[in-house]
């Protein structure tokens, strides 16, 4: 019989999968979608992107630092070890980066929708929550590039 812990870490390690896939997707397919500049594209794939981020991304956002405390605990690690304090740290940055993205999504759905319902074209507000749009997202996606590598090395870091 497999271990609780084992059951944790495959839930870990799929939230994890989910967490970084959703948001690497939508990020892409949002995106592009923007280069294109339809603007009916653009309100279609800024309202699949929300949903994505409500169905998947705030799910496993929240599965990810509860199976991994819980394997730290189960574990025996020392809940502050350097490299698990990184990463709450590196966690935080992404997800506060996540939540001001969101917000920006909803205001580009909206001028995106505004511009398709008025036959014009996309405001500078639209190009501007854009801009943020993506400045945000590396950080976001850096942050968590370099919680996968600390979860698997898992090196000392002071």
């Amino acid at each position: 019989m497999i271990d609780g812990y084992l059951w944790i870490k495959v839930l870990h390690i799929l939230s994890a999968t989910v967490l970084f896939g959703t948001g690497l997707g939508t990020a892409f397919h949002l995106y592009a979608t923007h280069l294109r500049g339809d603007v009916t594209e653009i309100a279609a794939a800024s309202r699949n992107t929300i949903l994505a981020d409500w169905l998947f991304t705030l799910p496993s956002g929240v599965v990810q630092p509860l199976t991994g405390l819980a394997m730290a605990w189960v574990a025996g690690f020392d809940l502050f070890e350097s490299w698990l304090a990184a990463s709450y740290v590196l966690y935080v940055v992404a997800a506060a980066c996540w939540i001001r993205v969101v917000v920006l999504q909803y205001r580009v759905r909206a001028l995106a929708e505004e511009a398709l319902r008025g036959s014009t074209r996309l405001s500078s507000d639209y190009f501007r929550a854009m801009r943020e749009w993506f400045v945000l997202g590396w950080p976001a996606f850096l942050s968590l590039v370099v919680v996968f590598v600390l979860m698997v090395l898992k090196p000392p870091l002071w």
